[in-house]
């Protein structure tokens, strides 16, 4: 296992990169933090599998400088940075049994025959391919030889990091959650260090103790799941994280309270002067609806998940999503909204604000 540092990386696939935009990833100094389990998570083309690559030794940033436990391992390669590293698609050895995929990495580093054994069990266990470790890895479905990758890449116990790059892509979506508790148990019992890249929120926020959240090549957030539902640094943040995810309505901000439209939202702290683009940000678990206060509200359509109920709206001509009980009474029309002040963030140019504390205890 291994403390990773990140510092002052960048990289950029061209030769000669004149400014920010010709870095696939922005320059960061981020610290992840022994025995953790991190997610890598954001849209397509973010930058989450290079700097993954990077990590692994694949690829080499074209500045900065990658650190193991304080060790420097920038140019040093994968096989010397002691990882094992899950890609999206399988990586299978077809000739050879399941069992002799999983006990490669065992008995290319010489293992006892003994705790090979007992360690494909336990693998093969936890993949859920114990009936069929005779079998050739030649004939099994897609899914089946990405389970196959996966336990390979968990048979070592000795390593640095476990880097997942999609690993559950070609798994069928009902084996999909079964893995990913498992792959959190495994982390549990064995502490590795776990980077698990994806762009989808669920199997980051089930899976990792704290999720890094990427934007075209920049990390904006690292928190717990927890942090970046409550306090998203970012208005990317909000708006991926959450299903629905966070409204945002464009105000001016005064002290204690936004002003939209003219009129007046009390806020839950006290702010001191913003420029640029100031915004107000609430989750849709955090409105009220009713009939008679608040801001207006046109309802478009309302949708019933059981639960509770998605209604879909627009508040000023912005698209706005609010979460009611499922046996509240919606009109088909217009209905107000109203918002739990401590529940409010405000962002400035897309980046979280925090309130003035001295100025809300005075």
């Amino acid at each position: 296992m291994a403390k990773i540092t990140l510092s002052k990386l960048a990289h950029s696939y061209g030769a000669n990169p004149q400014n920010e935009a010709d870095f696939a990833l922005k320059e960061m100094d981020h610290v992840w933090e022994d025995r953790q389990a991190y997610a890598l998570l954001g849209p397509s083309g973010c930058g989450k599998t290079t700097l993954l690559n990077i990590i692994s030794g694949l690829l080499a940033p074209s500045h900065g400088q990658v650190l193991f436990d304080d060790k420097d391992v920038t140019h040093a390669p994968t096989t010397a940075r002691n990882i094992a590293q899950v890609f999206q698609f399988p990586v299978v050895y077809d000739t050879m049994s399941v069992r002799d995929n999983l006990a490669f990495p065992l008995r290319n580093r010489g293992m006892d025959a003994a705790y090979i054994q007992s360690r494909v069990a336990r693998i093969a266990e936890l993949i859920g391919m114990e009936d069929v470790l005779a079998q050739k890895a030649q004939g099994l479905s897609a899914d089946a030889k990405q389970k196959i990758s996966l336990g390979r890449g968990l048979v070592r116990e000795d390593v640095n990091a476990i880097l997942f790059d999609e690993p559950l892509t070609v798994i069928d979506p009902a084996m999909k959650w079964a893995l990913r508790t498992q792959l959190k148990s495994l982390h549990g019992e064995f502490g590795h260090t776990m980077i698990y890249v994806t762009h989808d929120q669920t199997e980051a926020l089930t899976f990792a103790d704290k999720v890094v959240v990427m934007l075209e090549g920049r990390v904006v957030q690292i928190g717990t799941p927890e942090a970046l539902f409550e306090a998203p640094g970012h208005t990317f943040v909000g708006h991926f994280i959450g299903s629905p995810g966070m409204n945002f309505l464009d105000a001016t901000i005064e002290g204690q309270q936004a002003i939209i439209d003219g009129q007046m939202i009390a806020l839950g702290a006290h702010y001191g002067a913003l420029s640029g683009r100031t915004q107000i940000g609430i989750r849709p678990e955090f409105i009220r609806l009713n009939k008679k206060e608040g801001l207006p509200a046109i309802i478009s359509r309302v949708e019933d998940v059981g639960r509770h109920k998605i209604v879909r709206a627009q508040v000023f001509g912005h698209a706005f999503n609010c979460i009611a009980p499922e046996g509240m009474e919606i009109s088909a029309d217009v209905m107000y909204v109203t918002f739990d002040p401590a529940r409010i963030s405000v962002f400035a140019d897309d980046w979280r604000v925090e309130p003035n504390v001295k100025k809300a205890a005075a």
